[in-house]
């Protein structure tokens, strides 16, 4: 259940995941749940292998559709400021590695793509929409892993500036 985000900093977004047989909330504050999986290269990748980096993990619905690919250019053109702040970006999807690796090669993208089809990684951080795929929400995790920010409803143009605002606005 995601509950409705104010620009005010005192408040917070929650989406509710399960946990086993138990529904618990992520919030701001929160630690990030680690997660291992492979990126578009089929190397591992955790969560917990960027401790000391703040991390900008974007979920996205589908490889090479109209608004994840303009979601995930947005990313690859604004890396150079977003590398320059220590920022790593992963994006999630359901889209297995060979999915990745082409969406990768087609748009000559920059950063990690993690590969979900097994909808763990979307199911612990409770964004898995109606069919299957993933909700476009976006979450900024901190150099300790804890969550900074939640993006709940993500509007894929222009969305990684809105990103490094966020960065320069919590001090990351």
């Amino acid at each position: 259940m995601a509950r409705a985000n104010s620009p005010d900093s005192s408040r917070s977004v929650c989406l509710s995941r399960r946990s086993g047989e138990t529904l618990t909330e992520l919030n701001v504050g929160s630690q990030a749940p680690d997660f291992e999986s492979v990126d578009q290269n089929g190397n591992k990748v955790r969560l917990s292998g960027f401790r000391g980096k703040t991390v900008v993990l974007y979920f996205y619905p589908k490889d090479n559709t109209p608004g994840c690919t303009a979601e995930a250019c947005s990313f690859r053109d604004d890396m150079e400021p977003i590398a320059e702040a220590g920022i790593k970006v992963l994006g999630v999807s359901t889209d297995g590695v060979n999915s990745h690796k082409k969406f990768e090669k087609k748009h000559g993208l920059n950063f990690t793509l993690v590969a979900d089809p097994g909808r763990n990684i979307i199911d612990e951080y409770g964004v898995r929409g109606a069919f299957g795929t993933a909700r476009r929400v976006t979450f900024l995790i901190d150099h300790e892993g804890k969550i900074r920010h939640i993006w709940p409803k993500v509007s894929p143009r222009g969305h990684s500036a809105e990103v490094l605002e966020k960065v320069k606005e919590l001090g990351l």
